[in-house]
């Protein structure tokens, strides 16, 4: 019996799911292949085996014609290849068709790195709101992912270092905390008081953990009032990953401490050190 596009999709999902994919590649994913196969069901197909690489050319084309930049559209394309992967590899189908599917070129912009000057605006605009300060602070001071920062709680502050629990992939981790994040999440602990009634390190006023969504919006905030402009909260991370590699932190160690997987990721920076060298500031001197 052939496969119809739901139970394909469903079986896709457990998939990555049981992979443990993080949870924001599985909506993008699910997002990707929902848009696919509804396109492929307008052309009046019904089953996931009646596909060829025509059509999925003819999808690509569509989304080429609607404005899809080339970045948006390759990342379609990953999710499709994944998709037909696994599908070939379930025995669901016993062609690929997206197999030979080219991605299209398109310029890949190097990652943001912090000026001397916007490190230190963005510190001062949101100095007075403790909470975002702390955030803050634990970014530029420990690398850490926006997700990662989202579910820590309060006893992952272990005096001099930040435990970061395993989740989505990613190994657990202990970074260690200089003094101005230790000083930065004392304050905010200390304004926050005592909430019984939640573990989560950075809650709302109404006592609710605070989601990356929140996070990304309070920080987007300061970006604007500090006027520093084109910088997302990712850069942040970016940024110490580039003043590591410039104050001579061996790149195994760099790798270690903000959870790459693989050395290469974290070389992909080096080629961002000769141009920050006039821009940027050594932790220790901030």
């Amino acid at each position: 019996m052939a496969t119809d596009f739901k139970t394909s999709q469903t079986q896709f999902i457990e998939y990555l799911e049981s992979r443990r994919r993080a949870k924001a590649t599985v909506v993008a994913y699910s997002k990707d292949i929902e848009q696919l196969t509804a396109f492929l069901a307008n052309m009046g197909k019904k089953a996931i085996g009646e596909i060829n690489r025509d059509e999925l050319e003819t999808y690509l084309k569509k989304l080429a014609s609607d404005n899809y930049t080339p970045k948006s559209i390759s990342r379609k394309i990953n999710s499709i290849k994944t998709f037909f992967r696994f599908l070939k590899a379930s025995g669901t189908i016993l062609m690929d068709p997206a197999i030979d599917i080219a991605h299209p070129k398109y310029d890949v912009k190097p990652p943001r790195v912090l000026s001397k000057l916007e490190y230190r605006a963005l510190r001062d605009a949101c100095r007075a709101d403790q909470r975002a300060y702390a955030i803050v602070e634990l970014l530029l001071q420990t690398g850490i992912r926006i997700g990662e920062l989202a579910h820590l709680i309060v006893s992952d502050i272990r005096d001099t270092e930040l435990f970061i629990a395993p989740q989505e992939g990613h190994a657990q981790r202990a970074v260690p905390l200089n003094k101005p994040a230790r000083e930065a999440i004392s304050q905010y602990l200390t304004s926050r008081g005592k909430d019984g009634q939640n573990k989560a390190l950075f809650i709302t006023k109404s006592g609710r953990p605070l989601l990356i969504r929140n996070i990304r919006t309070s920080i987007d905030r300061y970006f604007r009032l500090a006027g520093i402009e084109g910088a997302k909260v990712n850069d942040l991370r970016h940024t110490f990953i580039v003043q590591h590699l410039e104050s001579g932190t061996p790149i195994t160690a760099i790798s270690k401490l903000v959870g790459h997987k693989r050395l290469s990721t974290t070389e992909r920076y080096l080629t961002l050190v000769k141009e920050s060298q006039n821009k940027n500031v050594k932790l220790d001197e901030l």
